[in-house]
């Protein structure tokens, strides 16, 4: 009898379909390894929810089997989560890089999470555990210590690339390609790779264009304050701006929590040498203007971040100059652009000097790859099967496209969602079942509190607001003491709808009267729906809105 092929299932519980909130599960019969464990920022219709991660239902179900958690690089969308991920689930062990893991361990202590199972890792480790082991490849991105995760298993090798770029001119060390064709020319089942530009031609530039860029910025105006608003997670950015600056006799001050963690992070781990070249705000009162650059959060329009508050001057240290220059080194990131939009409008108002992306073609390179170096990628691999990972669907179904170009046959190339699975055997790769995945909507430290249905209540009362019906009864007598008191808040003005209020309050009354005048059982639950199924079609009418409408019932004995 011939023995039973054995597979392994790879499959995302966040990521697909989506730009953020990354985790990647790749499980045999004995042990799962995560790849990742990120958050996605809400959209604008989300409101109130602070981040958006993943349903981890089966890894809870499951965590007698996690061997470990594996890091491809320190963005919020691959590490964010991880505080909430330990909260529920035992993860044994962290695999990092360094500045992951400074990353990770700043957002552990700011959350009060004890926790120090990490193992840093490097271009030479490798682990091998049960049924498989785990070896990692040098990649150029925004941030440093970025790699592909390469797992070999029983069923043949996965590789996961995580965010990248080829730049040949990198600030930091390239992408390791010679290991990348060599783990290609010994045979990838699976490839992973992200799609975040596959809709986008070409090569990205180099981030030393970006360096070249920011240079003839700081050569042109010299005799202005020169204002900087950046990722803080692009630290290779934060490096060269420090060079700039040291180079144009500027000193820096920074401004942004995350901002200032970068800073320490870049200068524990060697990337900045010179600390001196920053300084706190009162000092910068005894330098010129033109020997101060201002180093600050909000590229994005951030309603909290510093360079909001700059713009809306409402910032306790910062007031903006007629002949201030703000530079944006950022592009914005889609659904930021009416945010970044509006804080730029301010700046002008304010009388300032404005540079974007748009002016100059080079004052902001993305980290991740286009199609041609997305090309380049599966070329050095040479995968079998392709699973295109870390998109919205039309940058997924680009992607399949480009691998299909490439020679990879379209039945070999799986365009996934969350918690749809490739069971990948020696033979062969099919799809799988699915796991349960989705979004978990984290309201300040409440996870998962925050569903559907209070997002839904939460748009009605930011679109109609909410009415409050305040009732007395006497439940012995089955009577109302006094007439309904009747206010809101996001609805109508009390003091200028007084008709409409006691409109509204008459008939509240009416409604309450007819049910404790008839022979039904009093129930309190019973009156507040009643009151709120007859109520709110006749607001609808008389207003056209829906609010919510709380009924609070005080009950006399």
């Amino acid at each position: 009898m011939a023995e039973i092929e054995k597979s392994t299932s790879v499959f995302a519980l966040g990521g697909l379909g989506e730009v953020g909130k990354n985790m990647y599960v790749v499980k045999t019969d004995e042990e799962i390894i995560i790849i990742d464990a990120g958050v996605m920022f809400p959209e604008d219709d989300l409101l109130g929810v602070d981040y958006v991660i993943q349903d981890i239902s089966f890894l809870k179900e499951n965590e007698d089997k996690i061997v470990g958690l594996f890091i491809t690089h320190g963005h919020e969308d691959h590490i964010g989560g991880i505080p909430f991920l330990l909260a529920s689930v035992n993860i044994p062990k962290i695999y990092t890089a360094k500045i992951a893991k400074d990353l990770i361990k700043k957002k552990l202590v700011d959350r009060d999470i004890s926790y120090d199972e990490f193992e840093i890792f490097n271009d030479d480790s490798f682990y091998k555990f049960k049924t498989m082991s785990i070896e990692f490849v040098r990649t150029s991105h925004s941030i440093p210590d970025s790699y592909c995760v390469v797992v070999h298993t029983p069923s043949g090798v996965i590789v996961q690339t995580g965010d990248f770029k080829f730049d040949l001119t990198p600030i930091g060390p390239m992408s390791d390609i010679h290991k990348m064709a060599r783990i290609g020319e010994q045979g990838v089942k699976l490839l992973m790779s992200d799609s975040t530009n596959a809709l986008i031609e070409g090569f990205s530039k180099s981030e030393s264009c970006v360096d070249e860029t920011i240079n003839s910025i700081f050569d042109k105006y010299t005799a202005n304050r020169i204002i900087l608003a950046t990722f803080a997670s692009n630290i290779y950015r934060i490096k060269h701006i420090v060079e700039t600056c040291r180079e144009h006799n500027r000193k820096i001050i920074t401004f942004g929590r995350s901002m200032e963690n970068a800073k320490e992070i870049a200068i524990e781990n060697g990337l900045i040498t010179d600390k001196s070249i920053f300084i706190d705000p009162i000092d910068a009162k005894g330098l010129k203007k033109n020997e101060i650059c201002i180093l600050c959060t909000g590229s994005q329009g951030e309603p909290l971040a510093a360079l909001s508050r700059i713009a809306a001057g409402t910032h306790k240290q910062i007031t903006l100059m007629p002949d201030d220059i703000v530079v944006f080194s950022s592009n914005p990131i889609p659904g930021n652009a009416a945010s970044v939009n509006r804080v730029i409008n301010k700046l002008y108002l304010k009388g300032v000097k404005v540079l974007t992306s748009s002016e100059f073609d080079s004052i902001h390179t993305s980290g991740h790859a286009k199609q041609e170096e997305l090309r380049l990628m599966l070329r050095l691999f040479k995968p079998e099967y392709f699973m295109p990972i870390h998109g919205e669907y039309k940058m997924l179904k680009s992607h399949k496209n480009l691998a299909v170009s490439c020679g990879i046959a379209p039945e070999n190339v799986f365009v996934l969602k969350n918690g749809q699975s490739l069971d990948i055997y020696p033979s062969e790769v099919k799809r799988g079942k699915n796991y349960q995945a989705g979004d978990v909507y984290v309201d300040g430290s409440r996870i998962g509190s925050v569903g559907s249905v209070v997002i839904k209540d939460r748009k009605l009362m930011s679109k109609d607001g909410i009415l409050i019906a305040i009732l007395n009864i006497d439940i012995n007598k089955r009577q109302l003491l006094i007439h309904p008191n009747v206010t809101t808040r996001g609805f109508v003005l009390v003091n200028e709808n007084t008709d409409l209020i006691l409109s509204i309050s008459k008939k509240i009354e009416q409604i309450a009267n007819k049910y404790l005048q008839s022979n039904v059982k009093y129930n309190y639950v019973d009156l507040k729906n009643q009151i709120i199924l007859e109520l709110n079609p006749y607001i609808n009418e008389l207003t056209g809105r829906r609010p919510i409408i709380l009924p609070v019932i005080m009950e006399i004995k």
